[in-house]
C-alpha cells in the first residue's frame, strides 16, 4: 500500500502570470491572465520519521514553493515555438516583463512541466522515498488540467506486491 498526501497551493497564493495560446483560433490567442493554482498528491511507500509523506515546510514542499513563485508569479510564460518568442524576450531586456520559456502553455503543459519539477525536488529532499503522483494545473474554478505520473500506478502496485509477499500471501 502506498500512503498518499495532497498539498493544495490555490490561486489565491497570488501566482498571477500571463500567457498566450499563439496557435489558438479563438481570443486564447491574445495575452490573458491568471492567478494559477496547483494540487499536488504526493505518495509513499514508507513515511518518514514523522509520519510523514512530505513535509510540506521548508525542508520539503519549501523548494517547490520557491520554484512556483520563480515560475508564476508576475511572470509573463512564453512558448518555446511560440512564433512570437523573440519579441517577448525583447521584452524582458527592456526590463518590462519577467519571461519565462516552458514547453507550452495549456493547462495540460503546464500541469506537466511543473510535475517533472516537482518529481526532481521532491525525489532529492526525500531521497527517492516520496514521489508526485500527479500535479493539477487549475487556470480558474471552471478550467483545470491533470497530469498523472506514469510511474506512480506501477510503483504502487510494486509495493502492494512486495507487502503481501512479506506477509506471506
Amino acid at each position: 500500500m502506498a500512503y498518499r498526501s495532497v498539498k493544495t497551493y490555490g490561486a489565491e497564493r497570488g501566482l498571477s502570470c500571463a500567457y498566450r495560446q499563439w496557435a489558438a483560433d479563438s481570443h486564447c490567442q491574445l495575452l490573458h491572465g491568471y492567478s494559477l493554482g496547483f494540487v499536488f498528491d504526493f505518495a509513499a511507500e514508507q513515511l518518514d520519521a514523522r509520519g510523514w509523506v512530505v513535509d510540506f515546510g521548508k525542508a520539503g514542499f519549501g523548494a517547490i514553493r520557491e520554484w512556483l513563485h520563480h515560475m508564476f508569479d508576475h511572470t509573463l510564460l512564453v512558448a518555446a515555438d511560440d512564433p512570437s518568442r523573440v519579441e517577448f524576450e525583447r521584452l524582458q531586456r527592456l526590463g518590462l516583463a519577467q519571461v519565462r520559456i516552458v514547453p507550452g502553455v495549456s493547462a495540460e503543459a503546464l500541469a506537466a512541466h511543473v510535475f517533472e519539477h516537482a518529481q526532481t525536488l521532491v525525489d532529492a529532499a526525500t531521497k527517492g522515498r516520496c514521489w508526485v503522483a500527479s500535479v493539477e494545473c487549475r487556470e480558474h474554478g471552471a478550467n483545470a488540467a491533470v497530469f498523472e505520473n506514469p510511474n506512480s500506478v506501477l510503483r504502487q502496485v510494486s509495493a502492494e506486491a512486495l507487502n503481501l509477499a512479506l506477509k506471506g500471501l
